[in-house]
């Protein structure tokens, strides 16, 4: 697949703006293990073969299983994960696909009863991110590393 453009080095100035809410993100307080599993699977539902490889990899090098990694798109129905990542994971989905889900009150509740008042506000930042980095690469057709 040829990339349409790297909107990374054609707009630098809009790059560098992602980067600073990238950076914030990374140093919000939220565990790094959950943000790299929100990460996933809004790249899952958004097929961004770009962001799913960054991630699973930065994923991997911080000690998440290949268990986890695997059942990640059936984490309904599976056991692995704790009450606030399931909170967490439902939120991004709600959120990846909001024009469906509506971000229902029963996810909202669930998710404020693992989080806090802001703790939430940062999670949505990070999940609102992570779709923005989703457009931009899967939009633009940006290739992932080939290992």
């Amino acid at each position: 697949m040829q990339p349409r453009l790297n909107p990374l080095k054609t707009c630098p100035e809009a790059y560098e703006a992602v980067r600073a809410l990238n950076a914030y993100v990374q140093s919000c307080g939220l565990e790094h293990s959950l943000l790299e599993l929100v990460k996933i699977r809004a790249s899952q539902i958004n097929a961004c073969a770009f962001c799913i490889d960054l991630h699973v990899k930065v994923a991997r090098k911080a000690g998440e299983s290949e268990q986890r990694l695997h059942l990640l798109s059936a984490w309904r129905d599976s056991s692995l994960y704790s009450e606030r990542e399931r909170a967490a994971l439902a939120w991004t989905e709600a959120l990846t696909r909001i024009a469906d889900s509506h971000a229902s009150d029963s996810d909202y509740a669930a998710l404020k009863a693992q989080f806090t008042d802001e703790e939430t506000v940062k999670l949505s930042v990070a999940i609102g991110l992570i779709n923005l980095w989703n457009r931009l690469m899967a939009g633009f057709e940006v290739a992932h590393a080939v290992d």
